[in-house]
């Protein structure tokens, strides 16, 4: 049955088996696959079937119009603009299926130095992306992405956040070479979102990985190793390499590294393992969890994640240990 004729629509996934809906045209990512991607690079918004799923607030047609506003925007209004678009599409948190229709126009906004808080335009790629974080969380769910095959969440509007945050995460992968290109920005802020954002990536891992690397050897900026070092952890989280968690204990116990370096490390090491925490960890973090420290690490997407009033790394900290 096909979504104009339903007369129904999306409610009709929350109603009933959900699987039964997979690959229709209720299905967010089988839509997307099926877009061309002159839709995206054209910003050929009026090709996205937007009608098909409505926000928590009303139509999906109104994504596009913000969308539109986006692309000839001043700075005040871009910021006006991302912060409605999440309102919209990420309320709450929650990450929805027209948030990810906007995904691959949303990357190529901030791909364009021309665009004003381009840090901001990735932020909201990222949540959609992601499923809503846990604040009980414990070892393992701080680099969390997606919900597993048999664990349904359904958003405001009714929609399966399953397919959104799937959606958004295949349309992050299909752009991961201009996103991949922001890891050499000038700005530091968009280098920390774009990692963030890479770190949701459903496919390409090894080039994603690979790109991390690169840049970890070169970047200068404190706050964007740690944001780097996370992102390859929260990789390994989704997508086990095997290496991977070797190389993080190493950063960790090195202690030429510098200190965000070693901090961040130590978080996605507790995160990726079971084992108990050695008192060489809890020795070293004793050492180098300085007050300037904390100030570097407290505003990266990870730790604003956990806490957004700046008390995430210590918060982080004190449930991870």
């Amino acid at each position: 049955m096909g979504v104009e004729s339903s007369g129904q629509g999306w409610q009709l996934i929350a109603e009933d088996n959900p699987e039964q809906f997979e690959g229709t045209d209720l299905d967010v990512r089988a839509v997307m696959a099926g877009l061309p991607s002159e839709v995206w690079d054209g910003f050929e918004f009026d090709r996205v079937p937007w009608s098909r799923f409505p926000h928590v607030f009303g139509p999906g047609e109104e994504v596009a119009e913000e969308l539109r506003r986006l692309l000839s925007a001043d700075a005040p209004t871009v910021l006006s603009v991302v912060r409605d678009l999440r309102d919209i599409v990420c309320h709450a948190g929650q990450p929805s299926a027209p948030g990810a229709l906007a995904v691959p126009f949303l990357v190529r906004v901030a791909a364009d130095p021309s665009t004003h808080h381009r840090s901001e335009v990735l932020w909201l790629v990222a949540g959609v992306a992601r499923r809503v974080h846990n604040h009980g969380f414990g070892r393992g769910n701080l680099l969390l992405v997606g919900y597993a095959d048999d664990e349904w969440a359904f958003d405001a509007a009714g929609y399966l956040q399953n397919w959104s945050i799937g959606a958004a995460r295949d349309a992050i992968t299909a752009d991961a070479g201009i996103i991949t290109a922001l890891l050499d920005d000038p700005d530091p802020e968009v280098r920390c979102l774009a990692a963030y954002v890479l770190a949701a990536g459903s496919g390409e891992i090894g080039a994603i990985r690979a790109a991390l690397h690169e840049r970890l050897r070169v970047e200068e900026i404190a706050r964007v190793r740690a944001c780097l070092v996370l992102a390859v952890a929260q990789l390994a989280r989704e997508h086990p390499v095997e290496g991977v968690v070797d190389w993080i204990r190493e950063c960790w116990q090195d202690s030429e590294r510098a200190g965000e370096v070693r901090v961040s490390a130590a978080l996605s090491w507790l995160c990726l393992v079971d084992d108990p925490v050695p008192d060489e960890l809890r020795v070293m973090l004793g050492v180098t969890v300085t007050d300037e420290l904390d100030r570097v690490i407290r505003p990266i997407p990870w730790m604003h994640m956990i806490d957004s009033r700046n008390s995430g790394l210590s918060r982080c900290l004190e449930r991870l240990l």
